[in-house]
Formats: structure tokens, C-alpha cells, sequence
């Protein structure tokens, strides 16, 4: 399945990547801010076909800014003391933005073009149930990815940053039912591809969840602290 390779491709990168995204985020940031500029602009102007087919996979069906939240999400089952927990809990808040800026463009570049139809009425129950709950993805979205800049985080309280990150709680699940939302339909027809995404996604969250909780009981049982206002 392309999520699975696409997960595997952003997994390796955070690996590798590890050093030079600490050491310099805004060239990530803005790098970014570029691939949806050339998706936004590939939506007008034609683009060479391997370009526009990755594209596709990347930014318009938001699988690496999904693949970027599922390695922010899973981070946090890991222990601090553990090799993976170490390496990468340092660039979490990193990666977080990066996936925040492609998330906004794959919302805004669908918003647009489900417009037209939600004002015509012609949107099925699923269809405008996914888009209200996309709406709600985009003011979690916009709240937690700008407090996640550290410029922004010096300026507020302690106790009200904490408050406003635990939203990265109900976000991923709220991404997890509108992938539902938007697959159920095909999958409960039969369509194969739509099927087998419902049970990919509902691994990757379901497996999330379950070793979440055991790495919430594991820190309470070993008297470990949370960091303050992390997510997931």
C-alpha cells in the first residue's frame, strides 16, 4: 500500500534527517511551504506527470503530512531513556510544524474544491459529515501548529500552552474517523483499496493507542515525569 511505503520513506528520513532538521528547521519550514506551492500551482499550470503523480500521493490524498503526524504520534510510546525516544523527541515539535504546513495546503486545496458542490447541495451524508469534521481538523490544526513555534510558546503561559497542546489528543483521533469517513463508503461497497486502507489505518491508531496507554502506566508506575504539554 502507498501509505506503508510513503511511512517507511518519512520514517527512514526523520532517522537520517535527524540532525540537520534540529539544527536547521526553517530550511525544512520552508522547504515545506515550497512542495505545496508547486502542488497548488500544479492544480492550475500542467506539470510533468511524475511530478504531479507525486504530488498526488504526497500532498493532495496528505500521506506524508500523515506519516509525519503517525512518527509524532508514536515518539511518544517510547521511554526517553530508549534510542529512539532520545533521537527523535528532540525534533518532535520540528516535525510537528512541517507536517502542520503540508496539512494546511492538502485542507485548503480540497475545501476549495468541495465548495462549489457543498453550496449546490450536491454532497452526500459522508461526504459533508468528513468536510464539517475536516473544518474542526483545520482550527485544531491552526491552534496547535502555531503554538508548536517556539516564538510563539515564549509568550504564553506554561499552564496554558499544556492545556492547548493536549488538543493533539483529540486531533489524531478526529483524523483517524475522518479517514473513516471519507473510506467507509467504497469499503462498505467493496471496493479492495478502500478496505484494506480502513484496516491499515485502523492498525496504525488502534496499536497507537493501546501502547500509549501501556507507556502512560509504565511513566505513572516509575514515577516519571511528562514533559510538559507533550502530545501523544
Amino acid at each position: 500500500m502507498e501509505f506503508f511505503i510513503v511511512l517507511a520513506a518519512t520514517v527512514l528520513g526523520c532517522f537520517v534527517l535527524r540532525t540537520p532538521i534540529k539544527r536547521w528547521p526553517m530550511l525544512f519550514y520552508v522547504l515545506a511551504v515550497a512542495l505545496v506551492g508547486v502542488f497548488v500551482l500544479g492544480a492550475y499550470i500542467p506539470l510533468p506527470r511524475p511530478v504531479w503523480s507525486l504530488l498526488l500521493v504526497l500532498v493532495q490524498k496528505c500521506m506524508l503530512p500523515l506519516a509525519l503526524f503517525v512518527v509524532v504520534m508514536y515518539i511518544g510510546v517510547f521511554g526517553r531513556d530508549s534510542k529512539v525516544g532520545s533521537w527523535l523527541r528532540p525534533i518532535r515539535a520540528e516535525l510537528s510544524i512541517v507536517a502542520w504546513i503540508l496539512s494546511l495546503g492538502h485542507m485548503t486545496m480540497y475545501l476549495v474544491s468541495y465548495a462549489p458542490r457543498l453550496f449546490a447541495g450536491r454532497v452526500d451524508g459522508s461526504v459533508l459529515a468528513a468536510l464539517v469534521l475536516a473544518l474542526v481538523l483545520f482550527a485544531l490544526l491552526l491552534v496547535l501548529g502555531i503554538t508548536s513555534f517556539n516564538v510563539v510558546k515564549k509568550h504564553m503561559k506554561t499552564s496554558t500552552w499544556k492545556r492547548v497542546q493536549l488538543l493533539a489528543y483529540p486531533f489524531f483521533g478526529l483524523v483517524y474517523v475522518h479517514l473513516l469517513l471519507m473510506l467507509l463508503p467504497s469499503a462498505l461497497r467493496g471496493g479492495v483499496p478502500a478496505q484494506i486502507s480502513v484496516a491499515v489505518y485502523t492498525a496504525v491508531f488502534g496499536a497507537y493507542a493501546v501502547l500509549r496507554v501501556v507507556r502512560a502506566v509504565r511513566d505513572r508506575r516509575s514515577g516519571a515525569k511528562v514533559e510538559a504539554g507533550e502530545p501523544a
